[in-house]
């Protein structure tokens, strides 16, 4: 075992110091989404279209307030060292992230309609309000997709990276990942086993970056390309009914994902998987000098 090994792993003080970072994270961000949820309470009562985008909003705010917190009180590093800091390869990072996240959708969906899984036919609506549609939704699943890169892929994890390593934090990280989904409509095996899986493909995409820009996007055009350009159940919610074409899915659900949605069937996991290998083989993917200056905790 290298040395570096060694004092990651028989070094019980630094353990107890990543347990009560992760549990002082844990509490500011309760009591921080506590308080937004109080604060939000009766617009949520009041409000129809907007509820998923407010609840979004208050999960972002507690999970980035939190870290940004304790990344900047307790370990005395710049709030972008969260992997928030704009750099010069931030555009770069999130318009590859994006493209990565609906190629790999489109790959799911490009088995399912070989297969005669999937096919769509004529829906109401024009192309003007597709297009407002479309944007829109890009707007809303961005607040979802950078709350739970936040959450999942944000201080926390970062912790363990520097206490454990990468392996160790991807596993726990993700399971709690699909712990997170397993309330969802409709969720079984096969869905949580996905979900597990792309919380394995958004933990490499921080490690290889040292960004939450570059998984952000990566998770918003995942869900964008499966609601809104497909009109797909995502993790088992229909959020979204897409203008001018409606989807129709036969098939397995082993296959197909049923009503939870590809993420719940094998397609899902051929898009995961082929993401992954966008991330892990495309050259460039790798953190800017800026990103490495602020030294992150991976790196600390």
């Amino acid at each position: 075992m290298t040395e570096a090994g060694e004092r990651r792993w028989f070094r019980p003080a630094e353990w107890v110091r990543a347990a009560w970072r992760i549990l002082l994270f844990l509490a500011l961000f309760i009591g921080l989404f506590a308080a937004g949820a109080l604060l939000f309470g009766r617009v949520l009562q009041t409000l129809r279209g907007p509820v998923l985008l407010l609840q979004s909003g208050v999960l972002l705010i507690a999970a980035f307030v939190a870290g940004a917190v304790l990344i900047r009180r307790v370990d005395g590093r710049p709030i972008g060292a969260l992997g928030t800091a704009w750099t010069s390869r931030t555009w770069t990072e999130m318009l590859l992230g994006l493209a990565i996240g609906v190629g790999a959708i489109g790959v799911g969906a490009g088995v399912m309609v070989a297969a005669g899984s999937l096919r769509f036919t004529g829906d109401y609506g024009s192309v003007s309000g597709y297009a407002d549609g479309l944007l829109q939704h890009l707007w809303f699943f961005f607040v979802a997709a950078f709350a739970e890169e936040a959450l999942y892929r944000g201080y926390p994890f970062q912790v363990l990276v520097q206490t454990f390593g990468g392996v160790v934090a991807t596993v726990v990280m993700s399971v709690a990942f699909a712990v997170g989904h397993a309330g969802n409509p409709n969720v079984g095996a096969f869905g949580l086993v996905n979900i597990f899986l792309a919380g394995v493909l958004l933990s490499v995409a921080y490690l290889r970056t040292r960004s939450l820009w570059f998984p952000t996007m990566l998770h918003l055009g995942w869900n964008w390309g499966m609601a809104s350009l497909l009109d797909l159940p995502v993790s088992g919610l229909e959020l979204i009914d897409t203008a001018l074409y409606e989807p129709a899915v036969r098939g397995p659900e082993w296959f197909t994902g049923g009503s939870f949605g590809p993420e719940g069937g094998l397609v899902g996991s051929l898009g995961f998987v082929a993401a992954l290998a966008a991330v892990l083989l495309l050259p460039g993917v790798q953190p800017s000098s800026e990103m490495t200056a602020l030294q992150p905790l991976p790196d600390g």
